[in-house]
């Protein structure tokens, strides 16, 4: 079974071996990166043995390279069921942002997991030719919102859907990545629940307002 095949059941105990391996080890690479999680520390989490470990995924370098492309596919395959396509030009923008911020902020694993990949300077991401055409599509979703937009004189014919898809990553992964050090030191005692709903907020009016005509 590939890393992308993989289902995460939502209730832990209910998982097969092999799920429970993969499972601890998003959890553990989210935590300590692939150098810091140890494969003894994987088994233990998921009630098994080293061995059982390298029974299913081979080597650690093997089972992170797995992890790296279920996150990305999982985020990819999500955004695709939103069936923009559907929707006019404006809508499907502000769905896009607002569903984009909303699964960074559900799924801070996932997250921590890219930004361990973008300590090590991308070095595996750059080895795999799957993660390169899975995330094609963030960018094709986003040309066809635009393109409908620009034809409708809605958004500003300067504009592609790389600078649109960096604008909108940075307010969504900023949110999760930089959580601790921004709130500590610039939002103490304030409300997260509150401040998640500010920036959700604030991420549609910038991505709408750069993408004005």
């Amino acid at each position: 079974m590939e890393s992308h095949e993989i289902y995460l059941p939502e209730r832990f105990e209910e998982a097969s071996l092999k799920e429970k391996i993969f499972f601890s080890a998003i959890e553990l690479f989210a935590e300590f990166g692939l150098n810091g999680a140890r494969m003894e520390q994987i088994a233990e989490k998921a009630g098994t043995t080293k061995r059982m470990v390298v029974y299913h995924f081979k080597s650690k370098e093997l089972l992170y390279v797995q992890v790296l492309e279920y996150v990305y596919t999982q985020i990819r395959s999500s955004e695709r069921r939103l069936n923009l396509a559907d929707q006019p030009p404006v809508e499907a923008m502000v769905q896009l942002v607002e569903w984009t911020f909303d699964f960074h902020a559900g799924n801070p694993d996932f997250i921590r997991i890219i930004c361990m990949e973008n300590m090590q300077r991308g070095r595996f991401v750059k080895e795999s030719t799957y993660l390169r055409e899975v995330n094609r599509s963030a960018l094709t979703l986003l040309e066809d919102v635009l393109s409908r937009g620009q034809a409708a004189h809605l958004f500003s014919k300067s504009i592609n859907a790389k600078d649109v898809h960096r604008l909108i990553s940075s307010f969504s992964f900023h949110h999760v990545a930089n959580s601790y050090t921004f709130s500590n030191l610039f939002e103490e005692g304030a409300d997260p629940a509150q401040n998640t709903a500010h920036y959700r907020e604030m991420a549609v009016k910038v991505v709408l307002r750069y993408i004005g005509p």
